[in-house]
């Protein structure tokens, strides 16, 4: 079966009413979504701003809204920029800015007061996606030309840095993380880079266990972890912080899409992560039961973005088919189907044996299992071991 196909077939007489009613069958069809229409053409990117108060989305069609999330209005578009789809878009913080990077190779900073463009570069090369560090002093860019990564002035567009022959294939996506320390990038050459700030310097590379593109890329917001998402169906989670992943590889999830996964975010405080898929479906994971809770469909094609506001309660995603949608989650883990799935997949712990006594114990996968050799009980016998030292008279 076509893993792109619809579970009914759709006619093109059809109505947009009637192909929503598709749906209706669907045990997950209580959760209640938003659908924005603005764009003419596949919608790449999508980001939440302003406290959730705002979304930003770019197009194919070569221009950027700034969505109000409350009321689904355009405040703003921004149009005229570029030549070529814009393939990534991003808000400098505290700074009313909106980048855009675009296959006519250029990166744009436009102002949201006055929706006029403050500076534009030429970077080379169609370019891939584009991200704001966390302080709002740089903008990274990914080429396909040379394989390569740009970062710039955030105020001024001035180049600081290039990084040529980064991988060895196009890269794919590139993202900072919220400490404004390293630059993550991913690449079609299936490796993972870390590049220093203050170095300026790739600090890590890992050759990862994907086996096809890796296409997408997030951070927790302390920096700890990195998700790839990738063409092989599954993602992969790194401990980038204690290199934990060197003995065993990264922690990977799978059988939640049927489709090439296209982007990857995680919540704020890391215990949700969302993906998106060419089968055009969403699929929400609890990091700490390492298992897949709830699955969205409706989208009409590919799923190319997507994110989740600080609060958890909505997500959004972008798509082939031209829109934008909020679906709100907050009383998602009361739906019958969820509470099913978790029951039936566990909370994802991993079993290991006492190096004391020789009997099995749980942990959560997520654990550092290189710190934890003892179960609980020869732990208790110790406690002097495990326990920091009292202060001295």
């Amino acid at each position: 079966m076509d893993p792109l196909a619809l579970d009914e077939p759709v006619s093109e007489e059809k109505t947009e009413k009637e192909v929503a009613s598709l749906w209706d069958h669907e045990a997950l069809s209580q959760i209640p979504v938003k659908v924005l229409r603005g764009h003419t053409d596949c919608v790449s990117s999508c980001k939440f701003c302003f406290g959730d108060t705002r979304l930003l989305t770019g197009s194919h069609d070569k221009t950027a809204i700034f969505w109000d999330v409350e009321t689904g209005a355009q405040l703003m578009v921004l149009k005229g920029g570029h030549s070529a789809a814009i393939a990534g878009c991003c808000l400098v913080p505290e700074k009313n800015r909106v980048i855009t990077s675009s296959w006519d190779k250029n990166v744009n900073a436009w102002d949201l007061e006055t929706g006029k463009i403050l500076w534009t570069v030429a970077q080379g090369g169609l370019l891939m996606s584009c991200s704001v560090s966390g302080d709002g002093k740089y903008v990274a860019s990914a080429s396909d030309m040379e394989n390569a990564l740009y970062i710039n002035c955030a105020d001024t567009g001035q180049r600081l840095h290039y990084m040529q022959g980064h991988h060895k294939s196009t890269v794919m996506s590139c993202q900072f993380d919220a400490q404004s320390q390293h630059l993550a990038s991913v690449s079609a050459d299936r490796s993972i880079k870390l590049w220093d700030l203050c170095s300026h310097k790739t600090t890590l590379t890992i050759n990862s266990a994907h086996k096809n593109v890796i296409s997408s890329c997030c951070f927790t917001r302390n920096g700890h972890y990195l998700c790839t998402a990738s063409w092989d169906q599954t993602l992969h989670l790194w401990d980038v912080q204690t290199g934990s992943y060197r003995k065993k590889g990264g922690i990977q999830l799978s059988k939640g899409h049927d489709g090439s996964i296209s982007s990857c975010a995680f919540s704020n405080d890391a215990s949700v992560l969302v993906s998106g898929a060419y089968d055009r479906t969403l699929t929400l994971w609890d990091m700490k039961g390492l298992c897949k809770t709830l699955v969205l469909k409706g989208h009409l094609d590919w799923v190319t973005d997507v994110d989740i506001s600080a609060d958890k309660n909505w997500v959004v995603s972008s798509s082939k088919d031209s829109t934008v949608r909020m679906w709100n989650i907050e009383q998602s883990e009361y739906i019958p189907a969820v509470i099913e799935t978790r029951r039936a997949q566990g909370m994802g712990f991993q079993i290991l044996k006492c190096e004391e006594c020789g009997k099995s114990f749980s942990v959560s996968r997520l654990e550092n299992t290189s710190l934890i050799t003892k179960c609980v009980f020869c732990r208790l016998k110790a406690p002097d071991r495990y326990l920091p030292a009292p202060p001295c008279l």
